[in-house]
Formats: C-alpha cells, structure tokens, sequence
C-alpha cells in the first residue's frame, strides 16, 4: 500500500470512527488531516493528469515541447560545443574507434535542467498551486532522481549506433566540427521528436511520484495537527 493511500485511508478512518463514536475532536483531527492529504494528493495528480474544470493541471504533459527544447538546448550548449569536440578530437581517445561520451556526461552538472524543469511548473498556472504545499522546496527531493536519469538518457542517445557512425563519417571530412555539430544536432532533434506527452509524463513521473507521495503524508500529519488544536480551541 502506498503512503498516499495510507494515509488518506487513516485520516478518513479517524473522521469516521469520530462522527460515529461522537468525539468531536477525533472527528475534526480526521477531517482536517483527510482535507490536507486530498488536497496534496490532488495538486501530485494535476501535475500529470489534466482534470476537467480544473485549469492549470496536466501541465508537464501540456508544457513536454518546452522539456524537448531544453533538453536539446542542454545537449548542444553544453556537450557539443566547437571548443568540446575540438579538445576531443586533439586528443587520442578522439579515434573514431575509441569514441565514448559516458565520462563527459559524468561530469556535466545537469541541475540547471533540474532548474528549468521547476521553473516551467512554477510559471504555469500550477505553480499558485504548487506554492500552496510547499513552492519550489517540495520538489527538490526528486532532484538527484531526476539528474540520474536524465544523464543515463543522455548516455543511451550518445552511444546509440546511429550517433557513433555519423561522428565515424565525420571525421573524415573537412570542416567536420561544424558538420558534426549540424548532424548531431539534427540527430538529437529527431530523436526528441519521437518522444510524446504521454512518454514525457512517464519518464518524469517514474522519477519523482515516489518521492511527492511525501507530501500527501505531511499534508495528513500537518492537517490533523491543525484539527487538533482547532478542536482544543472550540472546547475552552
């Protein structure tokens, strides 16, 4: 059983067990507990899923041409630049035979990715919503998440076939930095171009549900304190 599950079923217990037995502050704690972790749970679920009369949710599958434009952005202004593939191909590992790109993208630090990603939910018309559970710092736990599997992505599209075999070509041609960064470039693109909203969604979602799931059990423990403390209140 999940935690978001748990939780909503304990709060909703505790509201029950309270209007059935008559004690009001079990039943306010249980209301108030069941009221944060709905609500958190539902802010999660309108960050993937777009619900009706609900303005504002289904945004990262809504806003995935922005996370292509990023990424192919990332890929070519940090990876790819005339500098990297000169130093590259300078050196002996830049053999056509040898070529491997995994130690580069070790090292490249892709937080501003992570960066970008929480910027385009918080300027969506999720983000008021998003402020309402915690802003920006309730989704840095899935940062490293996040940056792990963005550089294993980034692995698997740089070791592909097709990718080693065009920069194989272009080493034999003149002007082939700048003819290497134009067919990476186009590489990249249509590869990008395949990935749907759908697909989008997953990938993110896999990445950082685990970790969101938290909130909808913060939102239960932080409403049934409130709850508690209202029901004290009402009783002096």
């Amino acid at each position: 059983m999940n935690k978001s599950l748990a939780t909503n079923i304990i709060a909703l217990v505790c509201t029950l067990s309270g209007f059935i037995l008559d004690n009001h502050i079990l039943y306010t704690v249980g209301l108030f507990a069941l009221s944060g972790a709905i609500t958190n749970w539902l802010a999660i679920h309108m960050l993937f899923e777009k619900v009706p009369l609900l303005y504002g949710s289904g945004v990262i599958p809504a806003r995935f041409e922005d996370f292509k434009i990023a990424i192919r952005q990332l890929m070519m202004e940090q990876f790819f630049t005339k500098e990297n593939i000169d130093r590259f191909l300078s050196t002996g590992s830049g053999a056509a035979s040898s070529i491997d790109l995994t130690p580069v993208i070790e090292k490249i630090d892709l937080t501003p990715a992570f960066n970008n990603l929480v910027t385009v939910i918080e300027e969506s018309s999720f983000g008021p919503m998003l402020a309402m559970v915690g802003g920006s710092e309730a989704i840095q736990p899935m940062k490293e998440p996040f940056i792990e599997k963005m550089k294993i992505s980034i692995q698997e599209i740089s070791q592909s076939e097709q990718f080693n075999n065009l920069l194989r070509e272009e080493l034999e041609q003149p002007n082939m930095i700048a003819n290497m960064q134009e067919k990476v470039s186009d590489i990249i693109e249509k590869r990008l171009n395949e990935l749907t909203p759908q697909l989008v969604k997953e990938i993110i979602q896999a990445m950082i549900k685990k970790h969101l799931g938290w909130l909808v059990v913060w939102g239960g423990i932080f409403g049934g304190a409130i709850g508690l403390v209202a029901a004290l209140t009402n009783n002096f």
